[in-house]
């Protein structure tokens, strides 16, 4: 919506504000096709600001998507790829096919249906002084994020406080090592 198109809007519907606020039980039938005329315009200004068809869900990454009623944003997509990472966080994994065996071979970083969703990361954060910031590289693995961690805190340069933050569809403090004290930059608070 450009800026003349949503002045344009803004102006026919405090018209309609002005007018609802007019009403009365004696208007006239002038005033009411008055009326009915701004309406009607004002329906014409937002059909042409309208760029898509009205959203299926309240997802924002997929509002035309698929629609699941038990989902609290409605959105199938995303509610199953919840419900994925449950199952994995559990140890059920993804559900497999009945003739399926489980791999013969296993490689190094296991197979496509035992690692977890891309969208689930256990972040590594570290106490600055001022902020958290990331301190090693997002892993996949709780279990090696943790081991990270533990590995870091007995280094003799080790942070004050170190966190765990579990990224999925927002974000998740799981665990807090240490108390973070927020330190002036300046030696002697700036003297």
């Amino acid at each position: 919506m450009n800026h003349a198109q949503l002045t344009a809007l803004g102006r026919a519907l405090r018209l309609l504000g002005e007018h609802g606020d007019g009403l009365t039980g004696d208007t006239s039938d002038t005033k009411l096709h008055e009326v009915r005329g701004d309406v009607k315009r004002a329906l014409e200004l937002l059909d042409g600001t309208v760029a898509g068809a009205a959203p299926t869900t309240r997802c924002p990454e997929h509002p035309q998507g698929a629609v699941d009623e038990t989902a609290p944003d409605l959105c199938l997509l995303c509610e199953t790829r919840r419900r994925q990472a449950r199952r994995s966080e559990y140890g059920g994994g993804p559900a497999r096919p009945r003739g399926e065996q489980q791999g013969a071979v296993m490689s190094r970083y296991g197979t496509r249906e035992d690692r977890p969703q891309p969208q689930q990361r256990w972040i590594p954060e570290m106490w600055t002084g001022q902020v958290w910031q990331l301190c090693g590289t997002p892993r996949h693995d709780r279990r090696e994020a943790d081991l990270y961690l533990a590995a870091q805190r007995r280094r003799p340069d080790a942070a004050m406080a170190y966190r765990l933050v579990h990224e999925f569809t927002d974000y998740e403090v799981v665990r807090v090592w240490g108390t973070p004290v927020k330190v002036d930059v300046e030696p002697m608070g700036g003297i």
